[in-house]
């Protein structure tokens, strides 16, 4: 199965060509960009107009920070899904065998915006990760895995939510999909394989430089045969 993981569109979702070959498209939050929710809804429909249209069977969506319409427009999930497309929000699907769990929640980072908790309570969310799920889907990273950003001193930081981290590792399953973290002009926070895990940072876009994008997503082949990984 193939999966095509993207993220943090930010309304420039149109500038991507489609991936014609994927089973399964995943984005993973941030569509939207806009704090002020009329603008952001407008922003959604946009998205969602285009995202329901891609040539790829199964669709999956995830909220992020800036997708405050859905937060603040509880309308969103149930129009999601009868656009064809899987909404989860600490829930989870399962295509072709393929367990998918996913969550929009992040620790609040800065200043505060949609589907954010105090960093010492996201663990309440991870621990309802079940422990069968092949992939998840989270907004954010794990700390120190493709979590790199610079800070307001314009150091590089490591922003990952350690509860997650800890939770992905217990629990070990095949892919950890996310974004939140955008690249920046010195780190490329793309994929990774570590301890037998899948990462990947599926952002398209550069801090500062939304409208150009500096990537097209990322590229994951799932095993339909869960023993080849498990």
């Amino acid at each position: 199965m193939n999966i095509w993981h993207i993220s943090d569109t930010h309304t420039y979702h149109r500038l991507l060509a489609p991936a014609n070959w994927a089973d399964v498209v995943i984005h993973s939050g941030d569509a939207s960009n806009s704090r002020d929710s009329i603008q952001s809804n407008k922003e959604l429909l946009d998205f969602f107009d285009w995202f329901k249209n891609l040539p790829v069977k199964h669709k999956i969506f995830v909220a992020g920070n800036h997708d405050v319409a859905i937060e603040r427009f509880r309308h969103w999930p149930k129009d999601i899904e009868e656009m064809g497309i899987t909404y989860l929000e600490n829930s989870s699907t399962t295509i072709n065998g393929i367990k998918i769990w996913g969550s929009p929640y992040t620790p609040t980072y800065g200043t505060n915006w949609s589907f954010q908790m105090n960093r010492n309570k996201t663990s309440r969310v991870w621990d309802t990760i079940p422990y069968d799920v092949d992939i998840v889907v989270t907004h954010g990273p794990p700390k120190g895995i493709l979590d790199t950003t610079l800070n307001r001193k314009n150091e590089l930081e490591s922003v990952g939510d350690s509860g997650l981290a800890k939770r992905i590792e217990d629990i070990m399953p095949f892919a950890h999909l996310f974004g939140h973290v955008h690249n920046t002009k010195w780190v490329r926070n793309s994929g990774k394989f570590l301890s037998g895990i899948h990462y990947s940072n599926g952002s398209v876009v550069e801090d500062g430089k939304f409208g150009k994008l500096i990537s097209n997503g990322n590229v994951l082949q799932i095993p339909l045969l869960l023993g080849e990984y498990k």
